[in-house]
């Protein structure tokens, strides 16, 4: 066979295995193999699976063929009656997660049949799992499966099932292309003696390469957090990916001290507490050039502490706002809204929505040499040159309204606050905005319009509101199309009615869906694309608010004027093909007035 098919997909069977083997020996005809090569990258699996299903190939040659490639011995489940204590030392997720059942033990070495025998990771986690040698053996797919459905009586999961699944990680990958000694975790250790067998569990040499993996894997796979999760009786481990969460693994139950105690360590904070909450910060150097950074926070739960990071790459920070996914007049009332002198310009959404993007990116655009920029965070995200950061700490009394007023006192021609969140803050803000400071900030408000009424219900007064405010700007993310899988669908007209779309629009734009592929992760999504409402304080508005306006008048008023809400936009880009119609559903509200 060729080169360039011998690249085909890696979960798949090798094409150096029983498809070429079949071909070798004339047995079955190379357009017979790739149909059963397209059989299985379509409906998931692996090859061989597929040949004996087309009749190309029985389970007994499956299994010699299998031994020739692995150079292992073959086994058919069927014959062997495995005894229950063998099957208690491995548990059924485990079984599913890794295609390997026990068939038997001797001395300290347990035989173990596996689909897969070159899983270097799966063979290490059944060692550690059982304190035994693990000798493997191998078996076919269908005869795994039904050993599983006798002993477990449970049926193999679907490779590729209804239900959108992110598959397992990749860890031979990940060790193929990053070396363990690529890898430096920049922290200080911890040594209180009075927690030694914490210290001791988490830096066994199993633990520290499982969380090395589970930081590497997320890195790869563009993970924006990590959730680890202890329950009852198992622990999980999920990747958000464009905005959603997926299962990635179950690791064993009873490492879920030693994980989290691994991850304190890392992030310099204090493993002996278990009672608190606790926040830190892990530096990860991957190789010699890259660097990332992973914000840490450890919340006391019922059955252990959860673990929730948040990667921050500043590689991937976009700062060119031509690049976010503005229209071109939101961008035009965004730039000349930052551009002016004094006044306050207000980013809101929901957490996880790009704000602090968007205001970074501002900032970057004003940051020159004849400028002062001082910003007040929590936490602070990416390190900005040429720009004076503050990270707030409220248990020593440092707030944003404490750290405003000494900005006020440092001469500032531009200020950041990371959220306005009170009275006091808003007050503050809006006083440095009407006395020739630029006011940049974020607030938690559902459209552009509801913001105003937001700072009158804090307290502050509608005309210090209306001579303060240069704009807001809301913004929702969506997920983008996979480019690669995205294929036209049928839509009803009700539908995109119902959604927004003028009629005389029907018709003149194909609906897209990501039918899901290897690039995406059987997703149909890759990326995220910004959806925003831009909404300059006309004089109109202004006078509106002055004469206590609704939100729903404001809003009326704003789109007569110009304004495109947050459904308008998203729709402009499911026109263009970029996210499908349960992306608009999923970030924007309809324009009901």
């Amino acid at each position: 066979m060729s080169d360039s098919k011998s690249s085909s997909s890696r979960s798949s069977f090798r094409r150096s295995g029983a498809g070429a083997l079949l071909v070798r020996d004339n047995k079955a005809l190379s357009t017979e193999v790739k149909k059963a090569e397209e059989s299985a990258k379509k409906e998931g699996g692996r090859l061989g699976k597929h040949l004996a299903k087309q009749g190309l190939i029985d389970e007994s040659e499956l299994a010699s063929f299998l031994s020739n490639q692995y150079k292992v011995p073959a086994v058919s489940l069927s014959d062997f009656e495995i005894e229950e204590d063998v099957l208690a030392l491995i548990p059924v997720d485990v079984v599913q997660k890794h295609q390997s059942i026990p068939l038997s033990r001797v001395g300290n070495t347990l035989i173990v049949a596996m689909v897969d025998p070159s899983n270097i990771y799966a063979i290490d986690d059944l060692k550690f799992i059982t304190g035994y040698n693990i000798d493997v053996v191998v078996t076919t797919e269908g005869s795994f499966a039904g050993a599983v459905e006798e002993y477990y009586g449970e049926e193999v999961a679907p490779e590729n099932g209804s239900e959108v699944a992110m598959p397992s990680i990749d860890y031979d990958q990940i060790i193929d292309e990053i070396n363990d000694d690529e890898v430096d975790v920049v922290v200080a250790e911890a040594d209180n003696a009075t927690v030694l067998d914490l210290e001791r569990a988490a830096e066994d040499a199993p633990v520290i390469r499982l969380v090395n993996l589970i930081l590497l894997d997320a890195i790869r796979k563009g993970a924006s957090d990590i959730h680890i999760e202890p329950y009852e009786k198992i622990m999980r481990v999920r990747y958000r990916i464009d905005g959603v969460l997926y299962e990635v693994m179950k690791p064993p139950y009873k490492l879920k001290n030693s994980i989290t105690s691994r991850l304190k360590v890392m992030s310099k904070l204090d493993i002996a507490e278990r009672r608190l909450p606790q926040d830190g910060r892990i530096k990860l150097r991957i190789g010699k050039d890259r660097e990332m950074d992973f914000r840490v926070s450890v919340l006391p739960t019922l059955f252990g502490e959860k673990t929730v990071m948040r990667l921050l790459d500043k590689s991937n920070l976009q700062l060119d706002m031509t690049k976010l996914g503005f229209f071109e007049e939101q961008l035009s009332d965004f730039q000349e809204a930052i551009s002016r002198p004094f006044g306050m310009v207000l980013v809101t959404g929901p957490t996880g929505s790009g704000k602090t993007t968007s205001l970074y990116s501002g900032l970057a655009d004003l940051n020159k040499p004849g400028v002062n920029i001082s910003t007040a965070e929590d936490p602070v995200e990416f390190n900005l040159e040429g720009i004076n950061q503050v990270q707030q700490h409220e248990d020593i009394g440092l707030n944003f309204a404490a750290t405003l007023r000494s900005f006020l006192r440092q001469d500032p021609d531009i200020i950041m606050v990371g959220e306005i969140r009170d009275f006091e803050t808003a007050e503050i803000a809006v006083k440095a905005a009407l006395t020739g400071h630029l006011v940049l900030s974020t607030l938690h408000t559902n459209d552009a319009p509801s913001t105003i009424n937001r700072l009158l219900n804090m307290g502050i007064e509608p005309f210090l509101v209306v001579a303060a405010t240069n704009l807001i700007l809301a913004q929702r993310l969506g997920r983008r199309v996979c480019k690669n899988c995205k294929v036209a669908v049928d839509t009803p007209d009700a539908t995109l009615i119902k959604l927004g779309v003028p009629e005389e629009e029907i018709g003149t734009f194909d609906v897209m869906e990501g039918a899901g592929c290897e690039i995406c992760n059987g997703t149909g999504y890759k990326g995220r694309i910004a959806f925003y409402e831009a909404m300059p304080m006309y004089d109109e508005l202004k006078d509106m608010v002055l004469t206590g306006a609704s939100n729903a008048e404001l809003k009326a008023t704003a789109i007569r004027m110009g304004m495109s809400t947050l459904r308008k936009s998203a729709l402009v880009r499911l026109k263009e093909g970029v996210t499908t119609i349960a992306e608009v559903v999923r970030n924007t509200a309809p324009d009901e007035f």
